[in-house]
Formats: structure tokens, sequence, C-alpha cells
């Protein structure tokens, strides 16, 4: 019998279970996972940013969540010689159109208190990427690079090592209570816990109806697809180079990513996943397809956003059009520069009306807590997600 069970082994289920040890160091901790390893997921498909939190609106819970685990992941890598660099970033805007947007985000970070802002003209955007049009930026020093699977990797170390279990290859089928006790049915056989805490990312809406939570927001999968740029072209890129997001698309935009390893990725794009982890144009799961296709916040986000759907799925399927749109930000960006890169799959929360869920959602009652949403920056905030979990957890479940 665990005191315990964390559903999930991604970055956000490890850094729960290690803070649960951490707090509660006598509790009889396991973390389940379908998979055969840990952070096989949103965890291993990301693009390695450490975000600053600049994007998210003042007082919520992606802002103070995304800035404390930020700090933390810093401290965090260095007190286990996890490498990661502070390569920052920029948030250009292009054309007039978009300077109140830029500004807009200026103000939302000197409100959330991010280090060391400063607002650059076209020539002091040059000066930092040489090869980078635009007409003013954001640059953000607090933004940096890591490796998300060696964190993981480090964070499962640590769970083992307070004795918590790490149990791969459980995929949960059925939630079952009686009385005090949770029988979770796996495929590898019964777990009884006395409280489960369920971070499943791409499946944490079924997870949570398994406990008899909400249908609502339901998970919808959105791919994004990299470009890489060959190791000749690299020189166009020094650190992070973003759009000003438009708030007329509910993500970030394509960007310019360097890696931990030398490369560069460029994107993501967003389009429609037709299965929960498919990461390939190819890959279909027509069970999830059916549930997609015919949930009604998936139909009236398209009614809304056509146009902007038609694009990114043009740009996924013809890699021209996909540098075309690059290209504004690198013009001397080329067709010949890049080759097919990496896929993740973002586990969108969406509501009924079509609307996305924008900030983190942590729900459940009695002996269950799910984290019902947790894209980006998921990662960054990892930490202090776990944290801001158990201490709920800590009164939920009297710990």
């Amino acid at each position: 019998m665990y005191d315990v069970t964390v559903v999930g082994a991604g970055i956000v289920g490890l850094a729960t279970a290690r803070e649960l040890l951490l707090r509660h160091p006598r509790l009889r901790v396991a973390v389940l996972d379908k998979e055969g390893a840990p952070g096989k997921h949103q965890t291993g498909h990301n693009s390695g940013v450490i975000h600053s939190g600049i994007y998210y609106a003042p007082g919520s819970l992606k802002a103070r969540l995304c800035i404390e685990g930020r700090r933390e992941l810093w401290s965090y890598c260095r007190s286990k010689g996890i490498e990661c660099r502070p390569v920052g970033k920029l948030i250009v805007a292009l054309t007039e159109d978009e300077l109140p947007r830029l500004n807009v985000l200026w103000e939302r970070g000197i409100a959330n208190g991010i280090e060391g802002l400063s607002m650059l003209d076209g020539a002091g955007l040059r000066d930092r990427e040489a090869h980078c049009a635009g007409i003013r930026a954001i640059f953000s020093p607090a933004t940096g690079i890591v490796d998300y699977g060696a964190v993981a990797s480090a964070l499962a170390e640590d769970v083992r090592a307070m004795q918590g279990e790490i149990l791969p290859d459980h995929p949960v089928t059925a939630v079952a209570q009686t009385g005090e006790r949770l029988e979770i049915r796996t495929a590898r056989g019964a777990i009884n816990s006395r409280a489960l805490i369920g971070c499943a990312g791409l499946y944490a809406d079924r997870l949570a109806q398994m406990t008899g939570g909400n249908r609502d927001p339901k998970i919808v999968p959105f791919r994004g697809d990299y470009l890489i740029l060959k190791p000749e072209s690299r020189h166009l890129i020094k650190g992070n180079i973003y759009p000003v997001p438009d708030p007329a698309f509910p993500f970030l935009g394509a960007h310019f990513t360097p890696r931990m390893n030398g490369d560069v990725w460029l994107g993501p794009n967003a389009v429609l996943a037709f299965a929960r982890e498919g990461y390939t144009f190819g890959t279909v799961n027509s069970a999830d397809v059916f549930e997609t296709l015919t949930y009604p916040g998936l139909i009236r986000l398209a009614l809304k956003y056509p146009a902007i759907a038609a694009g990114e799925l043009y740009r996924d399927l013809f890699r021209s059009a996909y540098v075309d749109r690059l290209r504004k930000y690198i013009p001397e960006l080329r067709n010949e520069d890049v080759l097919p890169g990496p896929s993740g799959v973002r586990a969108q929360a969406m509501n009924a009306d079509g609307t996305l869920v924008d900030d983190f959602v942590f729900e459940g009652s009695g002996r269950v807590m799910h984290v019902r949403n947790a894209p980006s920056p998921a990662a960054t905030a990892s930490l202090a997600i776990g944290a801001h979990i158990v201490t709920r957890a800590s009164q939920q479940f009297g710990l």
C-alpha cells in the first residue's frame, strides 16, 4: 500500500514526487508511467527553453510559478552539474502594427519583475542578432536553454534516492475507490494507494474521468513540427528569437531556438494532431480522431480561426512556405539551409465553448488531485508546480 501514487513520470510528475518526499520523507510514494522510461512525451519533445515569465498575466499561476520555477531550476541545475546557458531571448516586432502588442509584453514583464529587461531599437536588435530583421525588440537576459531530459533524469534519481519507486510500463486502465483505499488498475496489475495525484499530460482528462472528474476541460492535441538549421548555417542565430504573439492565435508562433547540443531549431508550427501521440503527420489513432473532431469546443475553435488553421496546415505540408514565414525574421534564410526536425505534441486543455485554457489548472477532491492543464511553461515551472501541488495535497490529503 502506497501513501501517494503519482500518475505520470514527466517532469511535473517527477518534481511532484520529489517534493512529496522532501517534505514527508516517511511517505511511501510511487510514480506510475505508461512508458518504459520517464519523460518520453512533452518533457522529451520540447524546445528546451527556460522561460523568463514575461508572457503571462500578472497574478496568474503561470506567471508566479514560471518565475519561481525558473529561479529554482537554475539553482537545481547548478547543484546537479546539469549544464544550462543564459542565451537570452529577443521578442521581435517586424512592423509598426506590432508595437502596441510589444509594449503590452513590456508592461507585463515589468509587472512580473522579470530581471534585466531592455527595449531595443532596430540597431540595438542587430547588435545582438546581426542577421535578424525587425524595428524594435524586447531583450530578456533571464531566458536560457537546458536539456529537460537531463533534468527529468536527475529528478528521477532524487525520487529513488529518497526511497520513492518509479514503476515504468504501468499504463493506468481504471481507478476504483473503496473507503480509504484507491485501487489503481494497470496493465501490470493493481496498485493500492491512499491518495492519487494525476500528472498525466496528454491523458490528463481521461485519467480525471476515471476518478469521477468532469469531461471538461478536454485535452486536444496539437502537433508542432520543427526544422533544424544545417551546421553551416548556424551562424545566423545566436540566442532565442521569438515573434510578438498574435492575440488571434493561441500559441507563441514559430521561433528560433539554440539547443544544448549545438543544433538550432526553427518552429514549431501548430496543427491538429491525429493522435494524442501523433508525432508525425501520418500517425492516426481513429478513436483519438473521433473524440477530438466530435468535441464541440474544437468545432467552435475551428469556426473562429479558419484562416489561421488553414495557414498552419499549408506550412506543415509545404516546407518552402514554412521557411518563407521564418524568413521574415532572418531574411538570409534559404530553403536549402534547413532540414526536417523533430516534433512534439502539446497537451492543450480546451473548454466546450472553444476557448483554450490559458492558465495552469489543478483540481480534485477527497483523495484525488489532478493537473488538468500544464502546457508551456510547465517544464520551466516544474519545481514550483511540484511545490504548489504538494502544498495543496498536504492539506487535502491530511499528510
